[in-house]
């Protein structure tokens, strides 16, 4: 088969991509709600109560600001009456933008989970040029399925006779299924459980291979921050590589470590790698970065094949 192709128009702008290939989604945070739900709703629902919290504190701040401030003098006696209203009014407002950081909070994660998830996952499956040549796709971390249904959607769309594999660690096949069908996808779609850092597939199976919001979470236990889970990620990213088939497209959408991803897949000699602007999801920087693996070539004498196991990067 002919090496898949990046979009021509891949350039710094995925959105432009979209918009002239996907047109409007047609979906508003209701109807993707209703279908999909959310992975991590207990998130969102203690920030909000924490917000509702510190804004009834706020509340009775401004109502009973006198009787407040009586009671900072009774508490700190050897200060002046003017400082006792001070650090009243001080405690009233920071309580007040506490409450309006965490709404704030609460609603981008809300949106990141629901809304965001579906439009990036919408500007991914928009970076392939030509679904019709797939045959096998692998979503990495498909969780309840808003990427994967996406890639099924576009098999069905151009006619093709592939199909896509769901791999999770979460075990949300069940569900995961139950969203493919009410997408109308089912037939396109298969689930896995699975660990992305010991990928269960061949290596070069897949035309493309995509993960949405997953990779940042593998090697959370050492900490976000450290070494090891640095390697970890890393380990996943060559597994991705390993299983791409040559001349085929990954597409990885992530938080805060993207920089490493583009450093690890210049290291491996993918091409084509390029990355969108920035999208702040769950209150940090997140981005999309795409890749083509190499056609295959025969090795000659001076040559060496890289190692896709990334096994000795730490």
């Amino acid at each position: 088969m002919a090496d898949l192709k990046l979009d021509s128009k891949a350039t710094i702008n995925y959105s432009d991509i979209l918009k002239s290939k996907m047109g409007k989604t047609g979906r508003d945070w209701t109807q993707i709600y209703a279908i999909y739900g959310m992975d991590d709703w207990q998130t969102p629902v203690f920030l909000l109560f924490h917000a509702v919290v510190f804004t009834i504190l706020s509340v009775l701040f401004l109502l009973y600001f006198n009787p407040i401030c009586y009671f900072f003098e009774a508490l700190l006696p050897g200060v002046p009456g003017g400082a006792a209203r001070f650090a009243a009014g001080f405690t009233g407002s920071v309580t007040a933008l506490s409450a309006v950081c965490l709404f704030f909070a609460a609603g981008n994660i809300f949106y990141s989970s629901v809304s965001l998830h579906w439009e990036m996952a919408q500007r991914m499956v928009s970076v392939v040029n030509d679904w019709s040549t797939v045959k096998h796709a692998l979503d990495v971390g498909c969780g309840r399925g808003i990427l994967l249904n996406a890639v099924a959607m576009q098999l069905k769309k151009e006619g093709s006779s592939g199909r896509v594999v769901g791999l999770d660690r979460m075990k949300t096949t069940v569900s995961t299924l139950r969203t493919a069908g009410m997408e109308g996808v089912q037939e396109y779609v298969t689930c896995r459980d699975g660990d992305a850092r010991t990928l269960p597939f061949a290596d070069n199976y897949f035309d493309v291979v995509v993960s949405a919001g997953f990779l940042h979470t593998v090697g959370k236990e050492f900490g976000q921050r450290t070494a090891a889970a640095a390697a970890e990620r890393m380990r996943v990213l060559g597994e991705v590589v390993r299983v791409l088939k040559h001349g085929g497209v990954g597409v990885v959408w992530d938080l805060v470590h993207v920089p490493e991803y583009v450093t690890r897949l210049q290291e491996l000699k993918m091409e084509d790698i390029r990355v969108s602007e920035r999208v702040t999801a769950f209150m940090v920087s997140s981005h999309i970065v795409s890749f083509r693996k190499p056609s295959q070539h025969m090795v000659g004498i001076n040559e060496v094949r890289l190692d896709w196991r990334c096994t000795n990067i730490c």
